[in-house]
């Protein structure tokens, strides 16, 4: 990640994903607390909840904080690692570093700042067919990591065609 232009789309992507985290979070646990609110029928639901585990409820007892805590920041550090190592321009892969990293750094602020845990209040479903509840943190990196996979999904066909035509890859 050479180039300034680079940097600035990277911090600016991964403050905002943080800032919007964090605000829609303090809104959530200032209205929600008493009763959801419904937005679209039962389909869209904003529902306060406090996940102490990882994705999907994960959870590993008592030491769950610690643990989830410990290892989202070994990812921030392989993260930022693959930060370093994304070729200058390549906008895509930033963009998508970027998003998990902001959405990872918003959830890692959750568990250091509460016990309670991470506070999630999205919910979609049908009926009793419910997908675990999130929030922004978590669709930035959903989003960010299919985004990730597309890149390096598309690099690894270039990098096929350079070597059929014989040339290096870029």
């Amino acid at each position: 990640m050479a180039s300034g232009a680079d940097r600035r789309l990277f911090w600016a992507t991964a403050a905002g994903v943080v800032a919007l985290d964090i605000v829609t979070k303090i809104v959530a646990v200032a209205t929600l607390a008493r009763r959801p609110l419904e937005l679209v029928g039962d389909y869209v639901v904003l529902r306060l909840v406090y996940n102490r585990g990882a994705a999907f409820g994960l959870d590993l007892g008592d030491a769950s904080r610690w643990i989830f805590l410990g290892l989202a920041i070994v990812a921030l550090v392989v993260l930022g690692l693959m930060v370093r190592a994304t070729r200058a321009g390549d906008k895509l892969r930033l963009l998508a570093l970027a998003l998990v990293c902001g959405g990872a750094f918003g959830n890692v602020i959750d568990r250091l700042r509460s016990a309670q845990g991470v506070v999630d209040f999205i919910e979609v479903g049908i009926g009793r067919y419910r997908w675990p509840t999130f929030n922004v943190a978590d669709s930035a990196i959903t989003v960010g990591a299919v985004a990730l996979a597309i890149s390096l999904w598309l690099e690894g066909r270039a990098h096929e065609r350079a070597k059929e035509a014989g040339t290096a890859a870029p």
